[in-house]
Formats: structure tokens, sequence, C-alpha cells
């Protein structure tokens, strides 16, 4: 049995470089303010974060063909994989919520529009005098918006009844029967978020025995079996934080880190899930349908705007005007801040659900079962 400084193959060295930077990325991602945690480009950074990661297990993997069909590493890749399967289904459902944001992306140029003096997308200063017609037309964008930003966990999302998903993007029928080959036909394919599905019960059979190697398994594997460990906790918490972050039907944060400190990367990952749910235990944001900065940035500006239009008589006086123009201008920068964050993130979710496809195709390739249907 060889051991894991020989020279060969994967070594400890390699071990411990690859867990001491994914600590460094995640604490990286700890060290922000709490503005940006959670904010749009904070996510997208996450999702680097993962995407880096995985190309260096992936490399690694791939360097160690040799090992991976041998027990007990061919059975851990097999379960990492299968965990892998399961978050295109939390993919899937973020894009979905994605999409929401975009919804009430929409309602607040409504308002902006009804409301401001000039339009969110033209650079007219010209002002003019608000009328019933517009503050009618924006309360009801804002009533939309406010019903849309509670996490009511009874009601039905339509969001759920959408049949899509990155796996079909192209018209091209040669291509999407070319793309579901490749896929394998997953026992999840993930075409579409139904009615039952749960984002908390998804998380959970993400992390579903996922348990520290023991020691023969490490030493069996030349420490190969760690390596596992550690990308599997790191995808099962990227997960989670999306869930965390974004709109999804029934999220749930109740998902146990079964990891012991002596980890390298435990204590910034553990770090983080603490700050996170510090976030979701304060009381303007207990109800939101997700903790994106964002999000709270939507509703604090719409809940004034609300409180605000809600108490305007006409004729309505300068002062009023100006105090609404002023809560106009703060929606415009929160609408702007949406707009800039939200396409690159969507494209970062798109490119995490076809490196997870892909590096779960190359590895049952390594295995010797890469195209067989599950």
């Amino acid at each position: 049995m060889e051991s894991l400084n020989n020279g060969s193959g994967f070594n400890e060295v390699e071990l411990e470089s690859f867990q001491r930077q994914i600590a460094d990325r995640f604490q990286d991602l700890g060290s922000v303010s709490s503005d940006e945690l959670l904010s749009l480009p904070w996510v997208r950074k996450l999702l680097d974060v993962f995407l880096s990661s995985e190309e260096e297990f992936r490399g690694i993997l791939v360097n160690n063909k040799g090992r991976l069909m041998k027990p007990p590493l061919d059975r851990l890749i097999a379960d990492f994989y299968e965990r892998s399967v399961k978050s295109l289904d939390v993919c899937n459902a973020i894009r979905d919520g994605l999409d929401q944001i975009k919804q009430w992306q929409k309602l607040m140029e409504i308002v902006i529009c009804a409301l401001g003096h000039r339009n969110v997308n033209k650079n007219n200063t010209n002002k003019r005098i608000l009328g019933e017609g517009q503050v009618r037309r924006a309360r009801k964008a804002l009533s939309e918006l406010a019903v849309g930003l509670v996490d009511d966990k009874d009601s039905s999302q339509p969001l759920a009844l959408r049949n899509r998903s990155f796996g079909r993007n192209n018209n091209s029928s040669n291509s999407q029967s070319k793309d579901q080959h490749r896929l394998g036909y997953f026992r999840s394919l993930s075409w579409y978020v139904s009615r039952s599905w749960s984002a908390a019960k998804q998380l959970q059979a993400i992390g579903s025995n996922l348990v520290s190697p023991r020691a023969n398994e490490i030493t069996a594997t030349n420490g190969l079996a760690m390596l596992v460990f550690t990308m599997g906790n790191v995808l099962l918490f990227v997960m989670w934080a999306l869930v965390a972050a974004i709109p999804c039907q029934d999220r749930g944060l109740q998902v146990h880190f079964y990891m012991s400190r002596q980890f390298p990367w435990a204590a910034s990952i553990l770090s983080l899930h603490d700050k996170i749910m510090e976030e979701s235990r304060k009381k303007d944001r207990k109800n939101t349908s997700g903790f994106l900065m964002e999000i709270y940035q939507i509703d604090k500006c719409s809940s004034s705007l609300s409180e605000l239009t809600g108490s305007v008589q006409f004729p309505i006086s300068e002062e009023k005007e100006k105090e609404l123009r002023q809560r106009v201008e703060e929606m415009g920068q929160v609408y702007e801040a949406v707009t800039e964050g939200l396409e690159p993130l969507e494209k970062k979710v798109r490119e995490l659900f076809h490196r997870i496809v892909h590096s779960r195709t190359e590895g049952l390739d390594c295995l010797g079962r890469g195209h067989n249907s599950e």
C-alpha cells in the first residue's frame, strides 16, 4: 500500500495545497462587508470559486485515472457524481428564481416610469407634474411587487410549472438529441421543476451520507478519498448558498454540515455559513423570498414608496413630490444594480449546470461506464 508522500501519483502535498486553496477562497468570500454579502456580484464570485475548485478537482482525477476504478475510490467517485446530478435540479430552480427577479424588475420599471421625471432607459430630465393616474399605476405595481417579495410557502409558484432547463437551450433537434445522449438520461433529467419539488429536500439529498472518509479509505486511495469529500462539501455549500440567496420553492436552510474543524477549509466554510444564517435571522429579512441583498433593497425601497404613495393627496404638494422623487431615485439605483448583475449571474449559473454535466460524463467515462443509462 502506497503512502501519501511516496512521490508517485497524488501525494500529501497536493492534497494540502488543494484544501488550502479551498480555505483561502471561502475566507475571501467571507471577508466582505454585510452590504456585499449575498449580493449579485458576490453570488457570481461564489460560483467562480466552485468552478475553479471543480476544475482543479477534475484535473487531479484525470491524472489519477488508474486509481479511480479501484475500491473504495470507485464508490466514492460514483457517490459524488450522484450528488452532482441532484444539484442540476437546484440550478434549474435558481434560474426560475432569477426569472422571478426579472418580473420584479419590470414592476420596478413601471413605478420608476410612472413616478420619475425621466424614463429609466433615457436621460430625459424634463420634469412633469404627477397626476392621479401615474400614482395609481405605481401603486398597482408596488402592490404586485409586495406580494411577490413575500416568501409564502403555501402558495403555488407559477415558476413551478415551467417546462424548460439549461439542457434545452438549442433549437436544433439534432443537437438536442445529441445533448440528451450525452446527458446519459440521468435519473433526474432536470427538464422542469414540478409543483412537488422541494429545495429543502433536494439539499438534504445532496448532503445525504456525506461523511468524512475513514483512515483506511484515505490510505487505500492515497488521499484521493479526502479530495472527493472536500469537493462534496464545496458542492453542498454552494447549492445551499444559492437556495439561501435566490427565490425558489420550499426554501429551507436547515442543512447540517458534518465537517470537523481539523480540515483546513472547514473553518472558513462554517464561518461563512454562520454569517449567512445571521442574515436570515434579521427581523427585516425573515419573510423575504430570498436573502439576496438586491431583494432586500427592492423590498426596502418599494415599502417606502408604497407608504408614501398611499398618503398622497391631490393636488400634490411640492414637498411631497420632492420626497416622492427622492424615493424613486433610490429605486432607480436598485434597478440599475439588478440590471447590471442579473444577466451575468444567469450566464454563470448556466455555465455551472453544463460544467456539472460535462464533468460527470467525463468522470464516469474514467470509471468505464460513462454512457450507460441509469
